[in-house]
């Protein structure tokens, strides 16, 4: 092998895929015996998810369908930043959004992962939301995709 071989480490959702999730999940809820009468919802509220319900069961239990619907379709609930469930006049209210990119922070860490257990010959840079994570050893850069998808806090994709 002449040159170095790289790959980025990457956060992305897709967003139809979301979409998707989110109508899957009214109809259910509109169509479930245990919904009827309980002023049950959940909507887009321009960039967040906005769920409604007359008790914080209710919204907990909103949230498990929407999760499910998730799942089903491929998205991992680490990409998920859900609030905590809030009274608003005569109904709860729970707020989420999906998190795309590598935060700066996160970004550190995984910086830090990488200098600390990958192989000495990789080496990795931060690129905005992203990282570039290069060596001549391609072996290497397997070993240290394996041990980033160890990485709890957010959802790592590896592409090209």
């Amino acid at each position: 092998m002449a040159g170095e071989s790289t790959f980025d480490v990457v956060s992305k959702v897709d967003k139809q895929e979301v979409a998707n999730a989110l109508h899957q999940s009214q109809k259910e809820i509109s169509q479930r015996y245990d919904f009827k009468g309980v002023g049950a919802e959940i909507d887009f509220s321009g960039e967040k998810i906005l769920m409604k319900a007359n008790s914080e069961d209710r919204i907990l239990a909103v949230l498990d369908v929407f999760q499910s619907k998730l799942i089903k379709r491929g998205i991992s609930l680490k990409s998920l930043d859900q609030g905590e469930p809030y009274p608003s006049g005569k109904e709860f209210r729970l707020e989420c959004s999906i998190k795309e990119g590598i935060a700066q922070d996160i970004a550190k860490k995984i910086n830090k992962i990488i200098r600390d257990e990958a192989p000495k010959s990789v080496k990795s840079q931060i690129q905005g939301d992203e990282l570039r994570v290069t060596s001549k050893s391609r072996d290497d850069l397997q070993e240290t995709m394996n041990i980033l998808k160890k990485f709890e806090e957010v959802d790592l994709q590896f592409v090209n």
